[in-house]
């Protein structure tokens, strides 16, 4: 239970026997496991792995319990997850060698809604949620690895082709030719000899005409969403380890990961993981794209956030690394602001990908690959994976769906698909990318690249960006509606801490021009970067967990203290020594005689206060004159001015209705039409 602890205390702790079958992990917590055996002497010269199954779900991905494998040293070798549960031992082992491992293996629990005590550890219990289910040593036979690879690409060919379609007869027969081929009592043996029934139909061409996919590996983790901010950083470790594991395993691994945050945890909390990571970006496998801090909500932060985004993401890639990325990757966020095509340019980026519109609850959006035109007419080349996911597994049905699904045929043949498995559940797996190969030139396939974004969007906007289409204006998601609203200290603290940040460069750079106060470069820095991170697109929607939300709030309310620190020490230092008062103002234009961006000398400023009217009140600043009743409503709102009454006669404004919130799914994002019908 509890915050989990550093890996040097953990590797000098004393361990009590266990067994599988053994219950571990109450929410939240972290269990370490000491894995010890040794090879048997019989496996001399064969590939030998550890599998470790630590109580997962298969087919919830992401959702449950991980472990991150290290070494009696202490070096990471790689995660262990639901579809990713083994740990390379020896390419051919000596017979009789020693195994020792250790998994830091975190219980983070499976969310199930819309309400569960899981959310937060006040209320999630400490009881065992996992149980270990495997743990041994095996051998790893690569023909009847690649026999499975090669029956399940097969299969699933098989069954996206039509009955009246000779090739798919063509393959059934094969699948029973190599079937046959095997002995049920000698797999191993016999597996040569059943893959070698399968060459004639896997060696088969792609039609000339079939669509390109640029398969890019990927794997989206949310920076919080069902787990707090401080389990992303654990995450984003174990996905970066089986990444670049996997690199070293498979040349034809290209990686791309947004998000210029989760590289920051990575070098400040696993140095060693980010060493490699650093190296296989040397080497052009391992792509920062996203050019933005977070992938961040696009609707509710300001514009100045918005920018921010950018210049701290593109600056962070530039520092690391010495790479100007060039799309942005946000696959996830609820709907893109008309105005991210301007700030994308001004930004120095050239393409944007999404996929999250293909969940729009009614209507199809026209176009996969498009050019998107901003406010102002800017316009970036924009490209929506058909596939309509971000966490594909290269199987021969995504493939298909994204051939049939792609709008622009008959103009492009170029698509994109990211795969590997995301949250936390390792990224690209090497099935993944066994299946990739096997479609690479498949008759009745699309023809499969791993290859960068770049790479696609070079290739896609050569062949297509003379003549795709134009949409202008805002990507509307027609879902999720109730993001806009949920957790509205969320929503509040954000806002607070982008107008607070503004006035503490406002008066912090006035006063360092001055010669009257350093610049408190570095607070703000980070202040902006914590504000940024907080903008992410199941924070600030509030679609998170409590835990998640509680953070959030308290985090807001520490980011407003520094902040109204800085700018008081910085008016203060502005003001000088005197005993009169000085008021300032951070607003763009005038304010009682004190001008925009500026400070004056003068009196305190009495405020207009509500004088007694009947059972009510009215307030009148020489503009406005508003007549509150005794129940809080306003019965009267008169523009002084333009003698102008806004209230309807008998009418009140101020009026608040009240509906019941009960979406048919996604509770925290949804709010359904049918809600109007209830009123009170």
């Amino acid at each position: 239970p509890g915050e989990p602890v550093p890996v040097a205390a953990a590797l000098a702790a004393e361990y009590a026997p266990a067994a599988v079958g053994d219950p571990w992990g109450p929410p939240w917590g972290t269990t370490w496991l000491r894995l010890t055996g040794a090879v048997p002497p019989a496996w001399t010269g064969r590939a030998v792995e550890a599998v470790v199954d630590l109580g997962f779900d298969i087919f919830r991905t992401g959702f449950q319990c991980e472990g991150l494998v290290y070494t009696r040293a202490g070096d990471v070798v790689k995660g262990l997850n639901p579809r990713n549960a083994w740990v390379r031992v020896a390419d051919a082992a000596a017979g009789g060698e020693q195994v020792e491992y250790y998994v830091e293996a975190a219980a983070n629990p499976s969310i199930d809604g819309p309400v569960t005590g899981l959310g937060d550890p006040a209320t999630a219990g400490d009881g065992p949620l996992y149980a270990v289910r495997r743990a041994e040593l095996a051998v790893f036979d690569e023909q009847v690895w690649e026999l499975v690879q090669d029956l399940e690409v097969l299969e699933g060919l098989m069954h996206e082709l039509g009955f009246d379609d000779a090739r798919r007869h063509e393959i059934l027969r094969a699948i029973e030719a190599a079937l046959d081929a095997v002995d049920l009592w000698d797999v191993p043996g016999t597996a040569k000899a059943a893959r070698q029934q399968l060459d004639g139909v896997l060696g088969r061409p792609a039609h000339t005409s079939a669509h390109r996919v640029s398969a890019v590996g990927h794997a989206h983790i949310d920076s919080a969403w069902l787990w707090p901010l401080r389990e992303t950083v654990r995450k984003v470790a174990r996905t970066a380890a089986n990444v670049t594991s996997l690199m070293d395993d498979d040349a034809d691994l290209m990686f791309a990961m947004s998000q210029a945050q989760q590289f920051a945890w990575l070098k400040e909390h696993r140095p060693e993981v980010y060493a490699r990571v650093r190296e296989q970006v040397r080497a052009g496998r391992f792509v920062p794209v996203g050019s933005m801090w977070v992938e961040a909500d696009t609707n509710l932060p300001g514009g100045e956030a918005m920018a921010r985004q950018f210049v701290h993401g593109k600056r962070f890639f530039l520092d690391e690394f010495g790479i100007e990325t060039e799309e942005v990757w946000l696959p996830d966020s609820f709907g893109y602001s008309a105005a991210l095509p301007q700030l994308v340019q001004l930004a120095g980026a050239r393409w944007f990908l999404t996929q999250k519109i293909s969940w729009s609850q009614f209507d199809r959006f026209p176009h996969h690959t498009f050019w998107w035109e901003s406010i102002d007419g800017s316009r970036v080349f924009t490209h929506f994976p058909p596939v309509d996911t971000y966490n594909a597994e290269l199987s021969v049905r995504e493939l298909a769906h994204a051939a049939r699904n792609f709008k622009e045929k008959g103009y492009a043949t170029r698509l994109l698909v990211p795969f590997g498995y995301g949250d936390g559940s390792g990224g690209p797996t090497r099935e993944m990318l066994a299946r990739a190969r096997r479609t690479a030139d498949l008759e009745g396939s699309p023809r499969v690249r791993v290859e960068t974004p770049a790479a696609f969007f070079t290739a896609a906007e050569r062949e297509y960006a003379d003549r795709a289409p134009v949409w202008s204006g805002e990507l509307y998601l027609e879902l999720h509606r109730g993001t806009y609203t949920s957790h509205a200290a969320i929503k509040r603290g954000n806002r607070r801490s982008e107008h607070l940040l503004r006035e503490a460069e406002l008066w912090s750079a006035t006063a360092a021009v001055a010669g009257a106060f350093a610049y408190p470069y570095d607070r703000l820095d980070r202040l902006w970067k914590v504000v940024l991170l907080h903008q992410f697109h199941d924070i600030l929607p509030g679609s998170s967990i409590s835990w998640v939300n509680r953070e959030a709030r308290a985090t807001y309310a520490g980011v407003a203290d520094e902040l109204v620190d800085i700018i008081d020490r910085a008016q203060r230092s502005l003001a000088g020594d005197g005993g009169e008062t000085v008021v300032f103002n951070a607003a763009p234009h005038p304010r009682a005689g004190v001008p925009a961006g500026g400070a004056d000398v003068r009196d305190r400023q009495a405020r207009p206060t509500p004088q007694p009217a009947g059972s009510g009140y009215v307030l009148d600043n020489g503009l406005l004159r508003v007549t509150v009743d005794a129940a809080g409503l306003v019965t009267s709102l008169l523009d002084l001015r333009a003698d102008r009454e806004l209230v309807p006669p008998g009418g009140a404004a101020n009026l608040l209705q009240l509906h019941q919130d009960l979406p048919n799914a996604w509770d925290a994002w949804d709010v359904d039409a049918f809600y109007r019908n209830t009123v009170s």
